[in-house]
Formats: C-alpha cells, sequence, structure tokens
C-alpha cells in the first residue's frame, strides 16, 4: 500500500502509463468492509478486553466482504490502463479498510442512533456484544481514523473524479438477526434443506435509491453498468435488495459527491472458487472471475465519465464526526 495506518485503513493508489506525478486520482474505490481475512478478525479480538461470542469467528467469516477488495483494485488496473485520447492512462486510488466489521463497521455514521438503524433493517455500527468501556473508545477511535482518510481523500478529488463504493453481499438474504445468537442463527440458517429457502440476491446490485425510491446516483452510469455487464452475462439490479440507508456512510458519501458516487454490491459466489460460497470458511477470491466482472465495472466508468459540473447538494451533511 502507498499509505497505511496499521490495523485501520490501507491506501493503494495504480497508476497508468504516461501519468504525470503530479496527476490527481481520477478515480476512487473505497472498501469499508476489506476488513476480510480471518487474521483481520484475530488481531482485533486479541486487542479487545470484553468477552466475545463463543464461535464469533463464524459470523466474520459469513459477513465480511471477501473479494470486495480483490475485485476493487482489478477495476482500478483496468480502469487506469484504458488510455485516453492521448494516450496517457489514469490514476486510481483504493482504500481498504483493515477493521473488521463483526466489531464495528465503517460503513455506517455511528452519530446515528439505534433507532434509525433498527428502523432501516441494517446493522448497527457498534455491535451488541462489544460493551466494555475500553472497547468501545478503541473501537470508535479506529472508525473516526479511517472515516478521517476517506473524507480526506474525497476532499482531494478533482471535479472530473468518480467514487466508486465496493461490497460484496452472501447469496441468500437471511432472516437472522445481528444480536448475542446471530452465531446460533446463521449455523440454522445455513442448514441443509433451510438454506435453500431465503431469497436469492441479485447478482450485482447498485444501491442507489432512498427509502422513497429516489434514485441519489447519476442514471446514466447505472444504465452504463448494466449494459456492459450485461454484455459480459451478469445481471445488475437497481436497489433490488436494499435502498441507500440515511445512517450509512454511503449515503452520506453519495450526497458529498452527487452524481458522482456509485454503491455496487457483488454476489460472493460470482467471485469464489468454482462459483460456490463457503460460509463459515476463509476463502480466496479466483482471480480469473474477478477479472472476468472488473473489466465490464471499469469500462462502463470510463465510458461515461460524470459532469463536472454538478456541485455539493445543499443538504449534504457535515463531516461525520462519530
Amino acid at each position: 500500500p502507498a499509505l497505511s495506518h496499521p490495523e485501520v485503513v490501507d491506501v493503494y493508489v495504480f497508476d497508468g502509463p504516461r501519468v504525470p506525478t503530479d496527476a490527481p486520482v481520477d478515480l476512487l474505490v473505497e472498501v469499508a468492509h476489506g476488513a476480510t481475512e480471518t487474521a483481520d478478525f484475530e488481531a482485533l479480538a486479541a486487542r479487545l478486553e470484553g468477552p466475545l461470542l463463543a464461535g464469533l469467528v463464524d459470523f466474520f467469516e459469513v459477513n465480511t466482504d471477501k473479494g470486495a477488495f480483490e475485485l476493487a483494485c482489478a477495476v482500478a488496473a483496468h480502469h487506469a490502463h484504458t488510455l485516453d485520447a492521448a494516450g496517457r492512462g489514469r490514476r486510481v486510488q483504493v482504500i481498504r479498510a483493515r477493521i473488521p466489521r463483526t466489531f464495528v463497521d465503517c460503513n455506517r455514521n455511528l452519530a446515528a442512533d439505534a433507532a434509525a438503524f433498527k428502523a432501516g433493517g441494517v446493522p448497527p455500527g457498534l455491535m451488541p456484544w462489544v460493551t466494555s468501556a475500553a472497547d468501545l473508545a478503541l473501537l470508535t477511535a479506529r472508525h473516526a481514523a479511517y472515516v478521517a482518510v476517506v473524507t480526506e481523500a474525497i476532499a482531494a478529488l478533482p471535479a472530473h473524479a468518480q467514487l466508486v463504493l465496493m461490497h460484496t453481499y452472501a447469496p441468500r438474504s437471511l432472516g437472522v438477526s445481528v444480536d448475542h445468537d446471530i452465531v446460533a442463527q446463521l449455523h440454522a440458517a445455513y442448514a441443509p434443506g433451510t438454506l435453500e429457502t431465503w431469497p436469492l440476491r441479485a447478482e450485482i446490485d447498485v444501491i442507489g435509491r432512498d427509502a422513497e425510491g429516489a434514485l441519489q446516483i447519476s442514471a446514466p452510469v447505472l444504465a452504463a453498468l448494466q449494459a456492459h455487464c450485461a454484455e459480459a452475462g451478469f445481471t445488475v439490479a437497481d436497489s433490488a435488495t436494499y435502498h441507500l440507508h440515511h445512517s450509512t456512510m454511503g449515503w452520506h458519501y453519495t450526497r458529498l459527491l452527487p452524481e458522482r458516487c456509485i454503491c455496487i454490491e457483488v454476489r460472493r459466489d460470482l467471485l469464489s472458487p468454482a462459483g460456490v460460497f463457503q460460509p463459515f470458511a476463509a476463502w480466496t477470491p479466483d482471480a480469473a472471475r474477478v477479472a472476468t466482472l472488473a473489466a465490464p465495472i471499469a469500462h462502463a466508468l470510463f465510458a461515461h465519465p460524470v459532469d463536472p459540473m454538478h456541485a455539493p447538494r445543499p443538504d449534504a451533511p457535515p463531516a461525520v464526526t462519530p
């Protein structure tokens, strides 16, 4: 990584050919749930003083966005090396959180109250099994440090640059509650015969509509993504899984960069070896599958650059302070 805050964030820079040393970033890809390695979970768990749930690592393996970082890097490499009319490439930055969402979620506004999360059907920022004051302070500080890096990177973007929020999700929507019984609930939900009863999610879902159904992202970029992915054999849905929730950092960034920010969810079985999602195991994304999906995403972003005249929305919130 070009920049790293140990156990908090890694920042990578991808330069295409003939990119000037002082060139601005053309594309920023944020991976809020980038702590995808079991070692990420183990390192932070060892720092916490409070008791943790038995088997909590199983929740980590199911819930972390495996493949999101690898896909982000593949999209970055494609985009950086797509030449412009002058034969120059681009500069792309990838920001990867190294804080497991098993403890605190870097895609949550910690200032939002618990009722907001519950009403929106999204897990909270701080997990209910974290109760020690020292642990809460540690996690809140790391969350703030990560958000500060992303916020600074966004503020430095030129008017033409785009922001992609890269996520992956499990293949099926499970009816479970994120509480102290989460591990048992997950094992029951993934039991053969039960797993197949849960709704299958879209292959790719762009989360761009608010609770009222209004599109908060660029319609042309969404259409381009749907068209390019369809040519590659993938279906892109439009906020089919859930909406862009007001208590997420994704909502916050979308308001800061109107028409320039897009949140993408990719089903993990599309990136996993042999196309099989392994819920309770550590696995490495299949490089060929990642590359196949990265190409149409990068091409869509290149084919439909944003309008640099868009200004921040008048109701864009201030920087979040947990």
